[in-house]
């Protein structure tokens, strides 16, 4: 079967108990994979696009933190993984809920606040969560996934079951002190778990170099003897390999392993954010050289697998499924008073 190949898979810079290494200068893809890559990342961006619009509108109250530009992480990450690993993450989240199959209609009307929703309408965006699709959420405390994801690992390594857990969470949360309690005991406990920071370069509105000693954030993990790369989080194919590397590591019982996934968000670091602290000139010169999606579509047309009139097919399937999902929010009723006091324990 006939493949792509990109030359900007990120380098690797592996560090602590494996020492360093060099990522493959080139990375491998069907035209099936780069066709599925690229409705999943446009599938994730008119969502966001839509729920903007939404939040412009009184529809969404409360927070709204939208992926927009990041699309790539979620998406190769979600390539990686095999059936049962788990992904826990913070509150930028939609674009996760989507790649892990959650319904389109159930996350916009979670964040609407309707019962439709995937938590009853009582989630809203920063918490929602299916068991179901192996998605726990959804944190609005920052850093807090990252001990929760060690949590999953454990029961993992417990169980004996094989599963990796992905705990992502951005360069703000990386100097939150239970990151370091969690890599301490991962390492110790040699525990399944991969740690995706997805570093966009700024935390709410503070740019790393800034607020971080050491800005190589794969570099965190050396004390605890925890390896990790460096990884260009704007190209799809290299964060699948990546991701494969680091999930293969925590499955053959070496432990924990960091991706530093370095990316760029275009939006605000919310909806209420109005980002004066970067330029617009700035913010246009990512999008135009290093865009994710545009970067699958060059690689679909360089290889005579995709012409415009087909990705225009694509998007046009995509704006569809996202329009259903906004009227099935807007149209979803509201929780009824009661469901106040549901879901508040669960069995074990």
């Amino acid at each position: 079967m006939a493949r792509a190949q990109t030359g900007t898979a990120g380098r690797r810079k592996a560090n602590g108990a494996e020492g360093q290494g060099k990522a493959p200068a080139t990375v491998a893809a069907t035209k099936e994979d780069l066709l599925e890559y690229y409705r999943q990342m446009l599938l994730i961006r008119r969502f966001e696009e839509r729920a903007g619009q939404l939040y412009g509108m009184g529809l969404i109250g409360g927070f709204c933190h939208l992926y927009i530009g990041q699309e790539a992480i979620a998406v190769g990450c979600e390539a990686a993984k095999r059936p049962g690993d788990q992904m826990i993450t913070g509150y930028r989240d939609h674009g996760h809920m989507l790649v892990c199959g959650m319904d389109p209609r159930e996350v916009m009307a979670e964040l609407t606040g309707r019962s439709g929703g995937s938590s009853k309408g009582k989630g809203g965006s920063m918490h929602m969560f299916s068991t179901e699709a192996a998605f726990y959420g959804g944190h609005g405390i920052v850093g807090a996934q990252v001990s929760l994801g060690t949590g999953l690992a454990f029961a993992n390594a417990y169980r004996g079951d094989g599963k990796v857990c992905f705990a992502y969470y951005g360069d703000g949360a990386a100097n939150q002190g239970q990151v370091y309690e969690s890599f301490n005991m991962a390492q110790v406990w040699k525990l399944p778990v991969v740690y995706c920071i997805e570093n966009n370069e700024y935390a709410m509105g503070t740019a790393i170099d800034r607020s971080s000693s050491e800005t190589k954030l794969h570099k965190r993990g050396i004390s605890f003897n925890i390896p990790g790369e460096e990884v260009d989080g704007m190209d799809v194919l290299a964060v699948k390999a990546a991701a494969e590397r680091a999930a293969e590591h925590c499955r053959s019982g070496k432990g924990p392993y960091i991706l530093e996934l370095k990316t760029y968000r275009y939006r605000g670091h919310s909806m209420s954010d109005p980002a004066k602290y970067r330029t617009r000139e700035e913010v246009d010169e990512v999008r135009k050289t290093r865009d994710p999606i545009d970067h699958i579509e060059d690689l679909l047309e360089k290889n005579g697998w995709a012409d415009e009139a087909t990705m225009k097919a694509i998007d046009a399937d995509v704006k569809r499924i996202v329009a259903d999902a906004a009227e099935f929010a807007r149209t979803s009723p509201e929780p009824d008073p009661s469901e106040l006091y549901t879901d508040v324990y669960t069995e074990a």
